[in-house]
């Protein structure tokens, strides 16, 4: 008699893809966008998706690497800050003479170098990322609006802004989405796809087990809080261009939204769990719903308190159903051993 294997006694395929916290995530997000469109005046109106996709663009990108961080162990609460500081930059290499493609490779790299700098003291030197990040947070936005102080930037020509503002073709997809799009596949060929990616796993579930099987563990979070900071530079130049200014207070509080969109969409704050297409949910979800709430006339201090309410529910949730799933009762299941096989019944045993 053959021996069953685990996968026998696993969960059908489809239930494995359909019944988990992802697709619920993503069914919520339909669900509340169907209610908003019915309920909501005017969010059924021509340029509501427009304006949806604009205002979750820069959470959108900087998701996406925040997404391998979260699932390392590790956190980025600078990434508003890189915002505010590459747009800063942008402006003052812009306002001195400088053609903005210029101007943004200068802007990308510094948020290369501000993501390198706290990978190499996470990394390399030992320190927790929440400690260093809180302070590269504090570090980066005081640059920032010391660069400029009060002042602003915007005379930022119509080409540029336009760029920021427009959509595809006839559509009312903005711009921004290609790179948005050309940048998912690559995280999720690297998250997914790659032994890069599994890499990512085997250090949030332990990383000194991952050091001994073979991943470079310094080196992986060095590279993750690169790409987190030269993505979020790019969400800054974004971010200015589509407002036509640069100021050192841009995108302040936006690294609760993404924390927020990631944790809801899935991702362990532990580390070792979590997958991209729900974390995209996430961000939909909760731009479906500031969108839904600014035309209901809610002040931004409401949105704020139900984003900070999401994300301590997306903490805790998954510590709830684990304890509640193991209060209930299970069933033991019988091994196919200790079945008699037809053989043994017919000599009478």
């Amino acid at each position: 008699m053959s021996t069953r294997t685990y996968a026998d006694y696993s969960a059908p395929l489809w239930k494995r893809w359909l019944l988990t916290r992802e697709m619920a995530v993503i069914a919520l997000t339909v669900a509340v966008f169907v209610y908003a469109t019915i309920n909501v005046d005017n969010f059924d109106g021509p340029l509501t998706v427009k304006f949806l996709l604009q205002d979750i663009a820069p959470i959108l990108l900087i998701a996406l690497p925040m997404t391998l961080i979260i699932i390392t162990g590790e956190i980025d609460l600078s990434v508003a800050s890189i915002m505010g500081l590459s747009s800063v930059l942008l402006g003052v290499f812009h306002d001195s003479g400088m053609s903005i493609p210029t101007a943004a490779v200068l802007a990308l790299l510094a948020g290369l170098a501000c993501g390198a700098l706290n990978g190499f003291l996470i990394a390399y030197v030992g320190l927790p990322s929440l400690a260093v990040t809180i302070g590269t947070l504090a570090l980066f936005r005081g640059i920032a609006v010391g660069l400029l102080g009060t002042t602003a930037i915007t005379d930022f020509t119509d080409k540029w802004s336009d760029l920021a503002t427009n959509t595809i073709g006839e559509s009312r997809i903005p711009l921004v989405m290609i790179p948005f799009a050309v940048l998912t596949v690559v995280f999720v060929v690297l998250l997914h796809f790659s032994t890069f990616g599994r890499g990512i796993y085997e250090i949030g579930l332990n990383d000194e087990a991952a050091h001994f099987t073979g991943v470079n563990v310094a080196r992986t979070k060095l590279v993750l809080f690169v790409l987190s900071g030269v993505v979020s530079a790019f969400a800054g130049i974004y971010f200015t261009l589509r407002y036509g200014s640069a100021r050192g207070d841009n995108a302040t509080g936006y690294e609760l939204q993404v924390i927020a969109a990631v944790l809801l969409g899935g991702v362990s704050i532990f580390g070792g769990r979590g997958r991209l297409h729900g974390v995209l949910a996430g961000v939909v979800l909760i731009g479906v719903i500031s969108s839904a709430l600014r035309l209901e006339s809610v002040t931004v201090n409401v949105t704020n308190i139900i984003v900070g309410l999401l994300l301590v529910a997306s903490v805790i949730l998954p510590s709830v159903l684990a304890w509640t799933s193991s209060r209930l009762p299970r069933k033991a299941a019988t091994p196919p051993e200790s079945r008699p096989t037809p053989s043994a019944a017919s000599a009478g045993v």
